[in-house]
């Protein structure tokens, strides 16, 4: 059989951006596979969120966020593709896999599923309700709301240990609070928590409750020993921060029924990295181990995309069809070179790193219309910055202009307004400046509201023009959570496509109102109409069954 072409074709299809993902990627591309990798919310993973990574091989110290920054723009020099999607199921019949997703099919020789872990609800009384109200699972994202507070961390192993330090740096004392008799994680990890100064260790205790008012102000635990129960109790006023590290699930949702797994859920593989189901691979935290780290996930990718490579060629071989070469972004020699300082970015791109401005001209490219970006200022710095981040954005492209609008007391400034060429509002609104995690979600709200926009099922588009009642959502973020990204690009999709909707983004380190008013503790975070606060990262569809939740029910008018 001659040479075939097959539209959308990959060698493999990754599911999952995190360091196992990332590492596969690397050596496929470098292999000359064609490989693309599927991420439904940070490329990067679970580590992004950990402040600093000081037992990698080869690496002093790098926050998680630098780490698999890293990974992704080796794997991308080499050719590797990336690809933010929602994976909804998975066809491994035939020789050809398909890989169905909320953006349209993915077809490959063989898959990886990479999709790692997210972190275990304990169960507690109020858990559940006062989550994203005193209750948080995100160090790196909700410390800073907790300054000054007193701080209890639930859970005994590395992760518990890890955070707890970090969380001295926001609380007046770190509790944490263990089932067991001692730390479950290495030695080290251990020692520096129970040695902290700012940190008090609580063995063989469960916790049983918290409440309050506002927040979290009791907690009632009891010993596992001796069946007694202890009150804690903010003063008066005050409250609690309550942060759960209690291990983790694996996301295998996806393979259920067509992998085997173990009782926890956990992927079963061989030496290889390969399932109980043909062309199926799994690697990192989604699978059964010892030992769950960056270093561990890593060698499984490398060692499942080795075995996938051969897979590759073999399906190759076997049907004729051959996935088109990846083209390498940089050559390594020129990629030193740009690190040296032999070669700039352009003029004019201070604020922009060589792979933002790929990814800008990526975007600007597609996009169809002309868009305003319409300032409200005030005199405090972030303003100053604000502006001078949205001109230099401009400055990029003729599709984007910036003016600033005058006279107007806007208790919320600044913020910039995504508007159309004739000066109407598409309904998006930052509030701060579009830094940090939050660029990617900026520049994805421009897309949309220039068009033609992420491509959405139809069932969901017809949901969204369907809304017949204006609707304001309020998204409040820090700018160092990764798991924030996904709410706002789920409701900017939203209100792009209607324009009764409004998707207004407000960077809380700059709007300590917003936090206040609705007793924010934790983010992401949306009010929808002024109502009651929901939290926790949202896809389109889950933010459309929130906002018919919301909906004022007028079947007796």
């Amino acid at each position: 059989m001659g040479e075939q072409k097959l539209q959308n074709l990959y060698d493999a299809v990754v599911i999952g951006g995190g360091p196992a993902g990332l590492t596969a990627a690397l050596y496929l591309a470098r292999a000359r596979y064609r490989v693309v990798v599927v991420e439904k919310e940070q490329f990067g993973g679970q580590i992004t969120i950990t402040s600093e990574v000081v037992n990698y091989p080869g690496v002093l110290s790098a926050s998680g966020a630098e780490l698999t920054d890293t990974m992704r723009r080796q794997a991308e020099r080499f050719g590797a593709e990336f690809f933010s999607a929602q994976v909804e199921s998975l066809d491994l019949d035939g020789d050809v896999k398909t890989v169905r997703t909320d953006r349209g099919e993915l077809r490959a020789f063989g898959v990886l599923l990479a999709t790692g872990a997210h972190p275990r609800r304990v169960g507690f009384a109020g858990e559940e309700e006062y989550r994203g109200r005193g209750v948080a699972y995100c160090a790196t994202c909700d410390g800073e709301f907790f300054t000054g507070k007193q701080v209890f961390v639930i859970g005994g192993g590395f992760a518990a240990a890890e955070e707890s330090v970090f969380l001295t740096k926001y609380a007046s004392h770190v509790t944490i609070l263990m089932r067991g008799k001692d730390f479950s994680c290495a030695q080290a990890a251990a020692d520096e928590a129970r040695a902290h100064r700012d940190i008090t260790v609580v063995p063989e205790t469960e916790v049983l409750e918290v409440s309050g008012s506002s927040g979290v102000d009791r907690i009632l635990c009891r010993n596992r020993s001796t069946g007694e129960e202890t009150e804690y109790k903010a003063g008066e006023g005050d409250s609690f921060g309550v942060f759960v590290f209690a291990g983790y699930e694996p996301a295998t949702e996806l393979v259920r029924g067509l992998a085997e797994l173990n009782e926890q859920g956990y992927v079963l593989t061989d030496r290889s990295q390969k399932t109980s189901a043909d062309g199926l691979y799994a690697a990192g935290d989604v699978c059964v181990k010892p030992l769950r780290q960056v270093v561990t996930a890593v060698g499984d990718g490398a060692l499942a995309a080795t075995e996938l490579e051969r897979l590759a060629a073999a399906m190759q071989k076997k049907t004729g069809l051959h996935p088109e070469q990846p083209a390498r972004q940089k050559e390594p020699e020129k990629a030193e070179a740009l690190k040296a300082g032999e070669e700039r970015p352009a003029a004019g791109t201070a604020l922009f790193t060589p792979e933002m401005l790929a990814q800008l001209h990526a975007v600007f490219d597609r996009m169809e219309r002309p868009l305003i970006l319409k300032l409200s200022l005030d005199d405090r710095p972030v303003s100053a910055e604000l502006k001078g981040y949205m001109t230099e954005l401009a400055g990029l492209t003729e599709k984007l202009t910036v003016e600033e609008a005058s006279g107007q007391e806007d208790a919320d400034r600044p913020f910039v307004r995504v508007c159309t060429a004739d000066g109407e509002w598409t309904g998006l609104a930052f509030h701060g400046v579009p830094g940090g995690h939050e660029f990617t979600s900026f520049v994805l709200g421009l897309y949309n509201a220039s068009g033609p926009g992420q491509p959405l099922e139809e069932g969901l588009l017809q949901e969204i023009r369907a809304i017949a009642r204006p609707v304001r959502m309020q998204i409040m973020v820090s700018l160092s959570c990764t798991m924030c990204p996904e709410l706002v690009t789920a409701a900017q999709r939203i209100a792009a496509e209607n324009p009764l909707v409004t998707a207004e983004v407000y960077d809380l380190n700059h709007f300590a109102q917003m936090k206040e008013a609705y007793q924010v503790m934790s983010v992401p975070c949306m009010v929808v109409d002024g109502k009651k606060p929901s939290f926790g990262k949202k896809n389109v569809r889950q933010v459309l069954e929130l906002l018919g939740a919301e909906q004022p029910d007028t079947s007796g008018i």
